[in-house]
């Protein structure tokens, strides 16, 4: 069964940090660009960072950037999202994505879905 399997939410207070982890089943992730997305309660989902495979270039959202740094075990099948100093606005299921090759903000251009991890962060 070709799947990913997100983990490692939890509630935190403001400035606190957490480490999303995902773990690819049936497929090698080392082909592909692997992403996090985040959806807040009422809002879209929205593209948090990405690292591709290959040259392994990064991208993060500028909400984000400074704070999360993105990772990938190609050997272990996992990748992960480090979080820190965490703000309230961070809160929302977070989801891991996998595409081939090149990132893409694009959420339908994805092949693989994690079922979302939840990431509350209180004030």
């Amino acid at each position: 069964q070709l799947q990913l399997v997100g983990s490692g939410g939890g509630l935190v207070p403001s400035g606190g940090t957490l480490r999303l982890t995902c773990k690819a089943s049936g497929f090698a992730l080392d082909s592909y660009a692997i992403a996090w997305f985040r959806q807040a309660p009422g809002k879209e989902r929205e593209g948090v960072s990405c690292i591709s495979s290959g040259d392994l270039t990064t991208v993060y959202a500028n909400a984000v950037k400074g704070r999360f740094t993105i990772s990938r075990d190609n050997a272990k099948n996992l990748m992960y999202l480090q979080m820190n100093r965490l703000k309230p606005e961070d809160t929302a299921y977070y989801y891991c994505a996998a595409r081939l090759t090149y990132c893409s903000e694009i959420t339908e251009t994805y092949d693989y879905w994690g079922q979302g991890t939840l990431v509350t962060v209180s004030s």
